[in-house]
């Protein structure tokens, strides 16, 4: 059953930039895929093609990797006459007509479009659901339901208050199955907003780019505070722990750490060195339910990196260092530099070598958190993908925004479907059995 046709268009993500949807066609029907696009983007990522036209959509169209699908892939891979059950060899395919490192050539948003249809299609052609494709060919046999880290309060680059850690997440990891963290997840959600309102008033209830809220505070442990009073309110204390994504690379300035970087007359005394920032990082794991942090030091500042993975027990996830990138992730197992990888499809830009990355984060003993992007479309593939690869995590966002929650709610229709056999993460999130 070779491809009968590719087309991409141009359609909107959640911030309302231009990104790329693909339809591919079979014998089976019509399957659909589309691309997300990040804020805080790691120097060492795919190139992500943008036309960088100032006159139309501030320089963010994506037509030339529209019609680099449309006039090169498309026609290239419908000759080559490849059945959609060869993933890998699609890809592989790809990687080779694009030539360049960091698919700088078509674009990884062009790539990834075609190969996240393709795996579509695969599925529906062995007749089975996406999760099961997915875990086929990552050779899972054990399907396991994720814990889901919401982001319920917004910094950084995603939000326009002043602090500057981008994201402070809840983990439902004392729930017994997706649907309960689900509740548990969106009562606390509603107790937060509550709680921020009481004290911030109604506009602090106002969300960012991921559905958090954004109150404008600038002590980082205020938003720890907050969170920990509504799990509280919610009566889920001890069943609910706290994950932060710093996004350190973006306040990182002159090998010193600046946690006012919103502020263009920040004191430059109160910048802080990378024993600073770990000593303040320690005393939040000390006196909060820290589980995870995701980029606590820039994504160069390796000696940052191996000092706190050292100095901690928690899991310390690599997002802006590893980069889903098999040789950025070597390195960081090599230094010790961190535990966990942080999976976005769209920074290595094909669905095997998304697979790649993982289960070579696995081997070495680390765990892996699957993610969303902050421009995010409906498109729901990490959902299956993170039951595929059964990661036991996924942070896609708030319990709020219809782009967020309809990844979750993708895997609360698959928890369904497994019925009585589902198996969900809970404590055991970093190393799920």
């Amino acid at each position: 059953m070779p491809i009968k046709s590719i087309f991409a268009r141009n359609i909107f993500d959640s911030r309302g930039n231009p990104t790329v949807e693909v339809d591919l066609v079979t014998d089976l029907g019509l399957f659909r895929a589309a691309v997300p696009s990040g804020a805080s983007t790691g120097v060492h990522e795919a190139l992500e093609l943008r036309d960088g036209d100032k006159s139309r959509y501030h320089g963010k169209s994506v037509q030339k990797a529209i019609d680099n699908i449309n006039k090169v892939i498309a026609p290239e891979l419908l000759k080559a006459g490849l059945e959609v059950t060869q993933q890998s060899e699609i890809d592989e395919f790809m990687i080779k007509l694009d030539g360049t490192e960091n698919k700088s050539k078509f674009g990884a948003n062009a790539i990834l479009g075609v190969s996240l249809a393709v795996a579509k299609a695969g599925a529906a052609k062995k007749g089975v659901p996406l999760y099961k494709h997915l875990a086929a060919l990552a050779g899972n046999d054990n399907i396991i339901l994720p814990v889901p880290a919401f982001n319920v309060i917004n910094g950084g680059s995603h939000a326009g208050n002043k602090l500057a850690m981008q994201e402070f997440m809840i983990l439902p990891t004392g729930a017994s199955n997706f649907t309960e963290a689900m509740r548990m997840g969106s009562e606390v959600y509603h107790h937060l907003k509550k709680v921020i309102n009481d004290k911030f008033g109604l506009d602090a209830t106002a969300v960012g780019d991921e559905g958090g809220f954004a109150p404008n505070i600038l002590n980082n442990k205020d938003a720890l505070d907050l969170i920990n009073e509504a799990i509280a309110k919610a009566g889920y204390t001890g069943k609910i722990d706290i994950g932060m994504d710093v996004a350190a690379s973006e306040f990182y300035r002159d090998g010193s750490y600046d946690l006012d970087f919103k502020n263009p007359q920040s004191d430059k005394s109160k910048w802080l060195s990378p024993d600073k920032l770990l000593g303040l990082y320690q005393e939040f794991v000390k006196d909060f339910p820290i589980v995870s942090i995701e980029d606590p030091f820039d994504q160069d500042d390796w000696n940052a990196w191996a000092a706190i993975t050292a100095a901690t027990n928690i899991q310390i996830v690599g997002d802006d260092l590893t980069v889903t990138n098999p040789k950025r992730i070597q390195t960081a197992v090599e230094k010790k530099a961190c535990n966990c990888l942080l999976l976005k499809v769209n920074q290595i830009g094909t669905v095997t070598e998304s697979i790649k990355a993982h289960l070579l984060a696995k081997q070495n003993g680390w765990g892996t958190m699957v993610s969303h992007r902050s421009g995010e479309t409906e498109d729901t593939f990490i959902a299956d993908l993170v039951v595929g690869l059964s990661t036991g995590q996924i942070k896609t966002g708030a319990p709020c925004r219809s782009e967020r929650l309809a990844k979750y709610n993708q895997i609360l229709r698959i928890e369904e479907e497994l019925g009585a056999g589902a198996k969900y993460a809970g404590k055991s999130f970093r190393k799920p059995q």
